[in-house]
């Protein structure tokens, strides 16, 4: 059976051979030099196999097989490894890679392998595939998420309180359980409190559990969260929404590193780690006074960003069909995979709400899918138009590229009304057409014909 066969391999020397004998076998054959490349012919082209090096810079032969797994389950992915590697071979069988190659080895010893991953790829039935996800398995080719992920190695290792921030639907809560996952706090206890859902006068006992009798229908004794966390991992999750009496007791308790239970005199010793998240910039809460400064400072002891989805827009392919997958086995349903012109029109939706919008989204259309395909006219957006409150720039943003930004996400956010824009903006409705046409935008006819009167 023929098949199309990817080479993954940062040595060009390597993939032109491999890729000469599996073509002399009758194989179809990409070559790619690094995982960027092998994600990209892995979303466009109907790739069966992909043969991958595990020490690759950027982006290793582990993070290519779980993309690939990510975007097409049923794909089989073979590692080739140093003798030095051989423990990350076998972690990558977990992945469900379906073979590794010690190097060096004959080039005559592929061809066998790739017959048995053909073999597999044509027994399967065809039935939708099971999904099954990983636990804390994160989906992203970016490479400012992918620079997040290799430092929460690091950040892992470590007891500190970390703080985790973003827009609603980041995937704050995934990464504090990637955290927790890669911590030697992994056997313990990970525990999450939604501070937003709570009210004021249960907070202190859900935290802090309480004695019995120490209020009307305290019947009973109750183990507060932070100490069942002991030993483990508690995610504050928008800590933003605490309120300021409570923040000075949570403050005391991180200080300390000791609780007493609501109607209790008995101090408790906790070993818990606190990862905090909030879709809100606590400086600006600070400066505000809506939250301790001090607090603040014991709960970013190590800071995380995540960007919004719109400013890693080369993760949106990865993620629709992604979550194309998911929801197609979650409903039973064989879809085939989101055509590159749907995917384009995805790129360019902001996506106000988020990697959670993107999941809806794309859960709605396999729901609504009738022929297997999806259909762009299954894609309608929500209508929201919310923006974050902030904007964020890396070092290196030069001014242009940052006015840009700043002039498009307020015109965004008004509906495009230019007077509005401009009083916010404090510069002329002439400047903001002005930029817009510097952009490269195509003005309206009312727009030029302002302009021209401005010139007049």
């Amino acid at each position: 059976m023929n098949g199309q066969i990817l080479v993954v391999d940062d040595e060009p020397l390597m993939c032109s051979s491999l890729s000469e004998v599996i073509r002399r076998a009758g194989y179809e054959v990409y070559t790619a030099n690094n995982g960027y490349e092998a994600i990209e012919y892995i979303q466009q082209e109907q790739i069966s196999v992909v043969i991958t090096d595990i020490n690759m810079p950027k982006m290793d032969g582990i993070e290519v097989l779980r993309q690939a797994k990510a975007i097409s389950p049923n794909i089989s992915v073979i590692m080739i490894t140093g003798y030095a590697t051989v423990d990350s071979a076998i972690e990558a069988m977990k992945f469900g890679a379906l073979d590794y190659i010690i190097k060096p080895f004959p080039p005559s010893k592929i061809n066998p392998i790739i017959e048995k991953a053909i073999s597999s790829i044509s027994s399967y039935s065809e039935q939708p595939v099971p999904y099954h996800q990983p636990p804390q398995s994160i989906v992203t080719a970016n490479i400012q998420m992918l620079d997040i992920m290799e430092k929460l190695k690091l950040v892992a290792q470590s007891d500190s309180n970390v703080l985790i921030q973003g827009e609603s639907g980041t995937g704050k809560e995934l990464i504090a359980r990637a955290i927790h996952a890669q911590s030697r706090r992994v056997n313990g206890m990970y525990v999450a409190v939604n501070c937003a859902a709570l009210a004021e006068g249960v907070l202190e006992s859900e935290l802090f559990g309480h004695e019995k009798g120490s209020y009307t229908g305290a019947n009973n004794r109750r183990i507060g969260k932070i100490e069942y966390a002991h030993g483990g991992t508690l995610l504050l999750d928008e800590v933003s929404e605490m309120p300021k009496y409570f923040q000075a007791k949570l403050l005391r308790a991180i200080q300390e590193k000791e609780i007493a239970r609501v109607g209790g005199n008995q101090s408790i010793k906790v070993d818990t780690r606190i990862i905090a998240t909030t879709n809100r910039n606590l400086i600006d809460e600070v400066d505000n006074g809506t939250f301790r400064e001090d607090l603040f400072y014991r709960l970013c002891v190590i800071p995380i960003f995540l960007p919004p989805l719109r400013e890693r827009k080369d993760d949106i392919p990865i993620l629709a069909q992604y979550f194309a997958q998911k929801s197609s086995a979650k409903m039973g349903k064989k879809v085939s995979p989101i055509s590159q012109n749907i995917l384009e029109s995805l790129k360019e939706y902001p996506w106000p709400g988020n990697i959670r919008e993107l999941e809806n989204t794309i859960e709605r259309a396999v729901a609504l899918s009738t022929s297997g395909n999806i259909s762009s006219s299954s894609l309608f957006f929500s209508s929201r138009k919310k923006l974050s409150k902030y904007l964020s720039f890396e070092v290196g943003t030069s001014l242009e590229d940052a006015e840009r930004e700043f002039i498009i996400r307020t015109l965004e956010e008004v509906n495009g009304n230019k007077q509005k824009a401009s009083d916010i903006l404090g510069i002329t409705t002439k400047t903001i057409r002005n930029k817009l046409r510097q952009y490269g935008y195509e003005l309206q006819a009312d727009d030029q014909e302002a302009l021209n009167r401005y010139d007049e």
